[in-house]
């Protein structure tokens, strides 16, 4: 099956935005991991609040797991789907969120400038037409040594693993979704993990894209093996001079 790409995949999340939600609760663990890989950009919570963007936001659940884990940031969340952004905005803030309805590739022009501490990018790359465009965006708006986290369900290359997230696709996740009128976009996220980088081609892809201290970390539960974060840091400018 090919994955749905751009106003096709927005317009599957438009449709899906109600029941998104109540979809992601039944994961277990799907709000602590996020909150897990949030820590791992391994930002300190003590003095200003940094400066951190959440890019494809969806309905807010990864921009409450960096509220949680950095109380005192300043979150511009970012989706191209306007009515998982609207869901976003209806959730209690403790402070200020900044959503923009943009596609990750037209950020620009959307009015979301740099630098920032940290990008959070969850659930996103394998969605997106152009990762590596995605990577080179989130590199210029960095400051230096500025963090990435990527959170994705990306296969260990494990037969085991693989057979675990088809099973839970096919067997639970796609017959509820099609129940809810939804099956198209849950199809496309089940094979979009399938035909997208293993973790260790994730990490490659970042490393490719100029970051460094490149890391693939594990997530615990019945995704381990299926889920990762890859953190990496944006070198400084005077690495980036001695590395041409």
């Amino acid at each position: 099956m090919p994955v749905l790409r751009d106003a096709d995949l927005a317009a599957a999340f438009d449709h899906a935005a109600r029941g998104y939600d109540t979809l992601a609760a039944a994961n277990p663990g799907y709000h602590a991991h996020l909150r897990r890989s949030a820590r791992r950009l391994g930002l300190t919570r003590g003095g200003p609040g940094p400066r951190v963007l959440d890019l494809g936001c969806g309905t807010g659940a990864s921009t409450a797991a960096l509220a949680a884990v950095l109380p005192g940031a300043d979150i511009t969340a970012v989706d191209a789907s306007a009515g998982m952004l609207r869901r976003a905005a209806r959730r209690p803030w403790p402070r200020p969120v900044r959503f923009v309805h943009a596609p990750v590739e037209r950020l620009a022009e959307a009015g979301v400038r740099g630098p920032f501490d940290a990008v959070f990018a969850a659930y996103l790359l394998r969605n997106a037409a152009a990762p590596d465009a995605v990577l080179a965006s989130a590199w210029r708006l960095l400051v230096p040594h500025g963090r990435l986290a990527v959170h994705e369900y990306a296969l260990s290359g494990r037969a085991a693993h693989r057979a675990v997230w088809n099973a839970v696709c096919g067997g639970l996740v796609l017959p509820v979704a099609t129940l809810l009128g939804d099956g198209p976009l849950y199809r496309h996220l089940w094979h979009s993990v399938v035909a997208f980088d293993t973790a260790g081609q994730l990490a490659e892809r970042v490393r490719r894209a100029g970051f460094e201290r490149v890391r693939v970390l594990p997530l615990p539960g019945w995704q381990t093996g299926i889920t990762h974060t890859v953190v990496a840091r944006r070198p400084s400018a005077a690495t980036k001079e001695a590395g041409r």
